[in-house]
């Protein structure tokens, strides 16, 4: 084990993570990670604000709209805009986002019909079965990358098979967990950083048992915790149960959200989104 990597797991172990440049970043001109850095949560005021999926964010603040599903549109303030787990399905609008992240545990996580987006990050490597997905993307005031875990396949354990995507843009660090199979190590907590938004599966079988998934959201103790892939209420209430004792639970009778640095709740959150596709 080497000094970077000891020192990344010990602070992890202790809630925290340390931005750690390695040669590579420096060489390519990479964009640094602001999650991958000590910092205190900002104080909140209010983070509910009603505006068309259509428009980009407010000027430091990005907007989340929940298509259904494990599917996110995240839209920044100069109008980038990300489908998380796209599998085509948006709704009748007819719309093509600028960046769309897949995985690849099912098929509703992911197609092939990307025609007319410009950037398609898959959670796992084209070249080589097992091979992790490296992905650093940089576009206008957006940053992606990915942090792999492993998935159930037939039977067996594909290593790196899926990818959670990590979002930074307007100052924040949003994290989608994808089809989370694996409770985290401390070196993926390490690599995933300070998250302050957190998309969560909450379906209690497909991904994972919901107590190990409430432990990963406990561990990572983000400002908002936003659930998905959830197919009915029975589920979903099972998740806010045993999140109520930790973190406020807000149903947000809406369907997305603008948040920004400044307006993070000031207790970890738990904001239920409607489903809704995008329609004009």
């Amino acid at each position: 084990m080497t000094i970077r990597t000891t020192i990344a797991a010990v602070l992890a172990c202790c809630g925290l993570s340390l931005l750690l440049a390695t040669p590579a970043d420096a060489q390519q001109g990479r964009r640094m990670s602001h999650c991958i850095a000590i910092a205190d949560a900002a104080p909140g005021i209010t983070y509910l604000h009603h505006a068309s999926w259509t428009e980009p964010a407010p000027s430091g603040a990005l907007r989340i709209h929940y298509i259904g599903h494990s599917m996110f549109l995240i839209r920044s303030e100069t109008g980038v805009s990300i489908v998380t787990d796209y599998n085509g399905n948006l709704g009748p609008a007819g719309f093509r986002p600028d960046i769309v992240t897949m995985n690849r545990a099912h098929s509703s996580h992911w197609t092939d019909r990307v025609e007319g987006i410009g950037h398609v990050l898959r959670g796992w490597s084209e070249d080589q079965f097992g091979i992790a997905a490296d992905h650093h993307l940089e576009l206008d005031d957006v940053l992606i990358r990915n942090v792999t875990s492993d998935i159930r396949s037939w039977g067996t354990v594909e290593e790196d098979g899926n990818s959670i995507f990590v979002f930074e843009l307007a100052n924040l660090c949003v994290a989608h967990l994808g089809h989370l199979h694996q409770e985290l190590n401390d070196a993926q907590y390490a690599a995933l950083g300070r998250i302050d938004v957190l998309m969560v599966p909450v379906d209690g079988s497909y991904t994972m048992d919901l107590r190990a998934m409430m432990r990963v959201v406990a561990r990572l103790r983000s400002a908002v915790v936003i659930p998905m892939h959830w197919f009915g209420p029975s589920r979903l209430e099972m998740f806010l149960t045993g999140m109520a004792e930790d973190f406020v639970i807000q149903r947000a009778g809406t369907s997305q959200i603008t948040l920004s640095l400044s307006s993070l709740p000031r207790q970890p959150t738990v904001i239920v989104l409607d489903p809704q596709p995008l329609a004009e």
